[in-house]
């Protein structure tokens, strides 16, 4: 009898904690990393270092060792892909880029989520180049937006809303120009044509997202502040209701700032980043060798369900070219981590400066715009690169 009642009590007990527990969890604010880098190139040299069997196989994991384990630690990590991925070679960069198949491979490793094709080299693989890279990155499980193989695809797919942690968030993509080379029907590249960018706000709207991020390709190349035409279409897009603009194009890292669209209640903000830079690249123009990535935390409050930029962190990177009498490797730097006391990673003495100089240059002008540092330690990454079998692919 003194079991049964203990049994009794037991599950009293526990029925009447239950409910509490799970409004306790429900009153919890909800929060999602997302993680933007800038334009993803793929120049002559750095495809023949990635060559193994020439016109067959690439590996670009190298590129990518340093910043990967950053890369999977965020919720969602997107960049802007600035080559085509023809499917077959000649294989070449500038001023047509036509990139292996194996560099999508090798981005889907590194961490990638979701990679945006709206950019001025869209259509350097003719109509299929366009049909390929979506298909590649389908198959792959990136999502993509940008450019897109017909309107009727256009219609089901875009905006492009991607939930994931209990937010639900729509992505726009743009280009300001193809190089001239025309888009062959019936394939669609998104162009920066402010009716239809209406239009596709109103769109996206209309699926209540928690927020609207709009990666745009814009601006003047090489250039460290943003021209005017910049500064009013950033504006124009959040009166409009984006939340977030993302600038790719210019090769150079650019301003982040805040635009309130409600002065008066200091509510409602927009975040945009002018440039992030390069990701990768074998440019050398002066600023073109590294860029940032840029991390966003939104959080949502339980209370109202509204969604905001909690906080927004700027992580320098920096492009190695590590010299072989063979064979060149590239690979991105996260600055920080190789400055650490503990860092192994030794660069020769010409090329240390060069990093030093890009990163003081580079966080001299965003610290001067209020922007943060999120400083990775050599730990960090010499951590999860040791335990990177483990890591699986993000859903």
């Amino acid at each position: 009898m003194i079991s049964r009642i203990i049994q009794i009590s037991t599950f009293l007990l526990y029925f009447l904690a239950l409910p509490l527990f799970v409004y306790a969890q429900s009153n919890t604010d909800e929060s999602i990393s997302l993680l933007f880098v800038g334009d993803i190139m793929g120049h002559t040299p750095q495809i023949r270092s990635a060559e193994v069997k020439k016109n067959r196989l690439y590996n670009y994991k190298p590129c990518f060792e340093y910043v990967a384990p950053i890369i999977r630690q965020a919720d969602l990590a997107i960049g802007n892909l600035e080559v085509t991925l023809p499917g077959e070679p000649p294989y070449r960069g500038y001023p047509i880029f036509r990139s292996p198949d194996d560099l999508a491979r090798d981005l889907k490793w590194a961490g990638f989520d979701l990679l945006v094709t709206a950019n001025n080299h869209a259509n350097d693989g003719r109509k299929k180049g366009v049909l390929h890279t979506i298909e590649t990155l389908r198959k792959l499980g990136i999502h993509q937006t940008g450019t897109f193989n017909n309107k009727k695809e256009k219609a089901l797919l875009y905006p492009l809303i991607v939930q994931k942690k209990g937010f639900k968030l729509a992505f726009l993509n743009y280009t300001y120009s193809t190089n001239n080379i025309a888009t062959t029907p019936p394939t669609i590249v998104n162009s920066l044509n402010r009716y239809s960018m209406e239009r596709d706000i109103a769109k996206a709207k209309k699926q209540q997202p928690d927020a609207i991020i709009l990666i745009v390709h814009w601006g003047d190349e090489y250039q460290l502040i943003e021209n005017e035409n910049q500064r009013k279409l950033a504006a124009w897009l959040s009166e409009k209701g984006v939340d977030i603009i993302i600038g790719a194009h210019p090769h150079v890292v650019q301003p982040i700032t805040t635009i309130t669209k409600n002065k008066r209640t200091n509510q409602q903000k927009t975040l945009v980043a002018y440039s992030l830079g390069n990701f990768i690249s074998n440019q050398d123009q002066p600023h073109t060798d590294g860029g940032i990535m840029l991390e966003i935390e939104l959080r949502k409050s339980a209370a109202t369900k509204k969604t905001s930029i909690h906080q927004t962190r700027f992580i320098p990177i920096w492009r190695y070219i590590q010299k072989s009498s063979k064979k060149d490797t590239y690979q991105v730097l996260p600055i920080a981590a190789i400055e650490s006391t503990n860092s192994r990673f030794r660069l020769p003495a010409n090329d240390r400066a060069a990093m030093k100089s890009f990163a003081r240059t580079t966080r001299n002008r965003l610290r001067h715009n209020g922007a943060s540092e999120k400083r990775v330690t050599w730990s960090e990454i010499v951590g999860k690169q040791r335990s990177k079998k483990q890591i699986s692919f993000k859903n």
